[in-house]
């Protein structure tokens, strides 16, 4: 289940990834409206009556097989994803991505043959405009390109974001839904009309604060969602080094 902790050890992973400089920002939602975008049997998760969709954007780094250097091009490369939070039948809870981001074709690619929903578009992550500043991250993201990454007239400053990280979270601020959206141990993919999951496993998140400007909220609409009613809820982590196993039926 989430929280602070894997519910269970990735065992044989068949990846390893580094996950720096991330920012979690989430809004809150109206269920219905997310669950038109979730493929049954999965549910989406509710706290309070609402549910919760985040934008998370980060530099994804030394993508590889155990004992296997990085793919030339995969050292180092920014991502941002969107997603939301889901129960299967069997109980198990998860994410499932609505839309996902990067400027490697070749990722792209690998990941959409599993059921990832990966499309091409420029990206840079950055520690602030000189790049020396440890407590500022800038993320800046094109528009999506579809999955072969073909230009388009359209590319432009599609998500842009400009993230003061602060002081880590006390365990009185990691609340249970804190901990809930950020500790997912399974990500759920349709591949071959069936639904399949991936176990995930890294230490428990550094969480901190953060304070965040810039254009955020462009990725929702791309997926399909309205525009969010207020300003997100911001946390920032600034690395876990992840384990995925091999992904199974659901």
């Amino acid at each position: 289940m989430s929280g602070h902790d894997p519910d269970a050890p990735v065992r044989a992973a068949v990846n390893l990834q580094t996950w720096r400089h991330l920012t979690f920002l989430h809004w809150a939602y109206d269920v219905e409206t997310v669950q038109s975008l979730v493929p049954p049997p999965l549910r989406v998760q509710t706290w309070e009556g609402q549910t919760w969709v985040g934008v998370i954007p980060f530099l994804m780094a030394d993508v590889r097989l155990p004992r296997l250097p990085a793919p030339p091009g995969w050292d180092a490369f920014a991502e941002l994803n969107v997603r939301c939070y889901v129960q299967a039948p069997d109980g198990r809870d998860g994410i499932w991505f609505l839309g996902m981001v990067v400027p490697r074709a070749s990722f792209a690619l690998s990941l959409r043959s599993i059921g990832l929903p990966y499309e091409v578009a420029d990206g840079v992550v950055a520690r602030g405009e000189d790049a020396t500043d440890d407590a500022r991250w800038d993320y800046r993201f094109g528009a999506p390109r579809g999955v072969l990454g073909l230009r388009t007239p359209q590319d432009s400053a599609w998500f842009t974001a400009s993230v003061q990280t602060g002081a880590p979270l006390t365990a009185h601020e990691r609340t249970p839904l804190v901990e809930s959206l950020a500790g997912r141990w399974t990500a759920y993919h349709r591949r071959a009309r069936a639904l399949w999951r991936t176990p995930v496993e890294h230490e428990p998140w550094p969480l901190r604060h953060g304070t965040v400007t810039g254009e955020l909220t462009t990725p929702l609409r791309w997926v399909g969602l309205p525009a969010p009613a207020g300003d997100p809820m911001v946390q920032t982590a600034e690395v876990v080094h992840a384990r995925l196993g091999t992904f199974r039926p659901a």
